[in-house]
């Protein structure tokens, strides 16, 4: 199996690099599970400032950035490594999800174009078919953070990259038997919770299915609270925020759901 290359555009690859060597994700990257290349397309510019972005035609606030040093900077990682199937992490796009990252970690060549200011030159997308995603319905000050994300979710669900192979089948949002989902059809399969050492914590008790060994009770109540997790995000997405804060800062109030853990 050819490892898969994740190609980053970006105006500050010292910012990502630090993210890539820690962790599932940097071990994964040297045993070469998975490829990423940092590439800094303000090395593609002519000028003696090293310019990339300029004012907007028809005026309005911030820059855009200019779309010739990211076609050559695009057309030199192509020419080096072959086709991409070209992104750029846009609020356009489609929101990024587990399914959408098992296609990347199946997808030979994926190019992340990291925008910045107010935006791209339109021309630069359409002339190579950039694939806008988004990560959220939230703004960013560009698209690193977004591609760091896409890059680890992708890399996590390749085969040997965690230590145990039944943790990534067993994710939130993974299609699996287990975990359970209040409308099948919405796509939203989440984990259930966890529990560890000590067994009382704070005069908190672990639930003492969990202490039984019995294997079908645990499952049983794994599926339960998996479902009960799936059901108060869903009824969680669209609502309005109830934590209350007073004058230092400290919660005072969550309305939120309670959590059952017997």
């Amino acid at each position: 199996m050819v490892s898969p290359l994740f190609t980053i555009l970006t105006l500050f690859p010292e910012a990502l690099r630090p993210y890539l060597e820690v962790g599932v994700l940097g071990n994964a990257l040297d045993r070469g599970l998975a490829q990423v290349e940092l590439v800094d397309f303000r090395d593609w510019t002519r000028d003696r400032h090293r310019t990339v972005d300029d004012r907007p035609f028809g005026g309005g606030p911030g820059m855009v950035l200019t779309p010739e040093p990211v076609a050559e900077c695009i057309e030199w990682v192509e020419a080096k490594h072959g086709p991409h199937r070209r992104f750029v992490l846009d609020p356009s796009g489609p929101t990024f999800n587990q399914a959408r990252a098992a296609q990347f970690s199946s997808t030979p060549r994926s190019l992340l174009l990291c925008g910045r200011y107010e935006g791209i030159d339109q021309r630069l997308i359409d002339v190579f078919d950039l694939e806008p995603l988004s990560l959220g319905n939230y703004v960013l000050s560009g698209g690193e953070l977004p591609a760091l994300s896409i890059v680890d979710a992708a890399v996590r669900l390749l085969p040997g990259a965690l230590g145990d192979e039944r943790s990534a089948s067993q994710d939130s949002f993974q299609e699996e038997p287990g975990n359970l989902v209040a409308d099948p059809g919405d796509g939203l399969r989440l984990d259930h919770p966890h529990w560890t050492r000590p067994a009382s914590w704070r005069g908190h008790e672990v639930p003492a299915v969990l202490r039984t060994g019995d294997h079908a009770a645990i499952e049983t109540f794994r599926k339960s609270q998996a479902q009960e997790r799936s059901e108060r995000k869903l009824a969680l997405e669209n609502a309005p925020l109830e934590h209350t804060l007073d004058s230092s800062g400290a919660q005072i109030s969550n309305k939120q759901l309670p959590n059952k853990t017997t």
